[in-house]
């Protein structure tokens, strides 16, 4: 089983230095040297790489410096091995400056904002993590046919004997629970890398599981998240297995969200506990309201829910909110008052979001979007959001119609730079004119004899 530690201080005794770097998407890269090129002037001045290869900068103007940040230290054990890794910072050589692009450039920035706006000290994020796990997968694309296939024991694909899951499969038991022990062992490897865990289950669909990860602080949460991403893939690869984070990689099935709970600190005490609605404070109010108001335009969901996929899952019937609204304890509204709490851990949970967005940008453009909220006094009762589900309010549920809404809606993103705003816009409607001009099998059961 893979060894993973985290680590306080840099080790004298190591063989390879790997550089953790993240890309545009939020996907975990690396260049890794050897102890024997690594030097005191590495720590300080860095390694460079081509940033237009991770999505941030032009071939012609590529670049850039990764820095490494020894508070995020990893030791990894393979075999005779030793091999720290190390999450980084990226610097602008042109300018020396760190490079406001990158996505962990984006989340300092956004905490500098909370402590800048009197508002905050900190916000603390508790993320969960569904994904799905595939014993087998195949998928192709070509002028000729278009097809993907998964199978796993629990009963998608054929050839599967007793016992099987079945589509209504949250916290399913053993020997139902194939996974189970995958699960502990993922969670034993993240706690080791410093990750706090509260609990992990098998979530509805079949295949489908959930690691929800503890409260942290800002820039942990969005380090964590990726690099639980990261670890979680690295485990199941030993058994065998394929993990994949999509909102919708089965029809007609539950998809994966990344809900985040939340609530904004100051001095170690909770801003969001009071006595308006639910519990919740004036405060918290309209911080529900900045970010549900920023979603309806489509502004948040492009950091949110990022891909053309997201809005697979963003459907009528499967827990995934399609409307702005906020309520207690309902898995309909996209933002729930979790009704099992007492008041003085009253927070609220984001329901809309998944795991293919970028989590440095996706939790710096929520708090942004809830303390634009708070700094306009926006009333979540008033503006129509409170609601057990849907609602007339419902959001743009594809790809383009949220990244039109983000060219529109982006001046609330006080630490996102106009240029990542284009590039994302970009990107993503790229993206989106990709699949969208892809024929599926589905169309040609409609449209074929017509």
């Amino acid at each position: 089983m893979i060894e993973f530690y985290k680590i306080d201080k840099l080790l004298e005794d190591y063989d390879f230095l790997d550089i953790m770097v993240v890309d545009i998407h939020g996907k975990m890269k690396h260049v890794t040297l050897p102890k024997s090129y690594v030097s005191e002037k590495t720590f300080k001045e860095g390694i460079g790489f081509d940033a237009s290869n991770f999505g941030f900068a032009k071939v012609t103007d590529s670049d850039m410096v990764a820095i490494p940040d020894l508070l995020k230290m990893y030791l990894e054990i393979i075999e005779d091995r030793k091999i720290i890794h190390v999450l980084s910072d990226v610097i602008n050589p042109l300018t020396g400056e760190f490079f406001n692009q990158y996505p962990r450039s984006i989340t300092k920035e956004t905490l500098k904002y909370i402590k800048k706006s009197n508002v905050a000290d900190d916000a603390k994020m508790l993320v969960e993590l569904e994904f799905h796990v595939f014993e087998k997968v195949s998928y192709k694309t070509a002028f000729t046919e278009s097809y993907y296939f998964v199978e796993n024991a629990e009963g998608l694909g054929e050839g599967h004997d007793y016992p099987r899951a079945n589509a209504s499969s949250y916290h399913l038991n053993e020997p139902y629970d194939i996974h189970f022990e995958l699960r502990n062992n993922i969670v034993k490897v993240l706690e080791n890398a410093g990750i706090p865990v509260k609990y992990h289950h098998h979530e509805v669909g079949i295949a489908q599981h959930e690691i929800e990860l503890n409260f942290m602080s800002l820039v942990d949460a969005a380090d964590n998240v990726t690099l639980a991403k990261y670890l979680i893939r690295r485990v199941a690869s030993e058994y065998g297995l394929y993990v994949t984070f999509m909102p919708k990689p089965i029809f007609n099935m539950p998809g994966n969200g990344m809900h985040v709970h939340q609530y904004l600190e100051k001095e170690g005490k909770s801003l969001f506990v009071g006595n308006e609605i639910y519990n919740l404070s004036k405060l918290a109010l309209n911080y529900t309201a900045g970010i549900l108001k920023h979603s309806l335009s489509g502004a948040l969901l492009a950091w949110s829910n990022p891909s053309t996929n997201s809005y697979k899952r963003l459907v009528p019937g499967f827990e995934a909110p399609i409307s702005a609204s906020f309520s207690k304890g309902s898995r309909s509204a996209a933002i729930r008052i979790p009704g099992y709490l007492s008041k003085a851990d009253t927070r609220i949970e984001f329901r809309t979001g998944d795991a293919t967005a970028n989590v440095y940008f996706f939790l710096s453009a929520m708090i942004l979007a809830g303390l634009s909220g708070i700094e306009n006094n926006y009333d979540p009762i008033e503006m129509g959001f409170h609601s057990k589900g849907e609602n007339n309010k419902e959001f743009p549920l594809n790809l383009k119609d949220v990244i039109i809404g983000l060219k529109e809606d982006n001046k609330y993103l006080k630490t996102f730079p106009e240029s990542l705003i284009n590039k994302w816009v970009d990107t993503k409607l790229k993206e989106a004119n990709i699949i969208y001009s892809i024929p599926v099998p589905k169309e040609f059961e409609l449209y074929f004899e017509l």
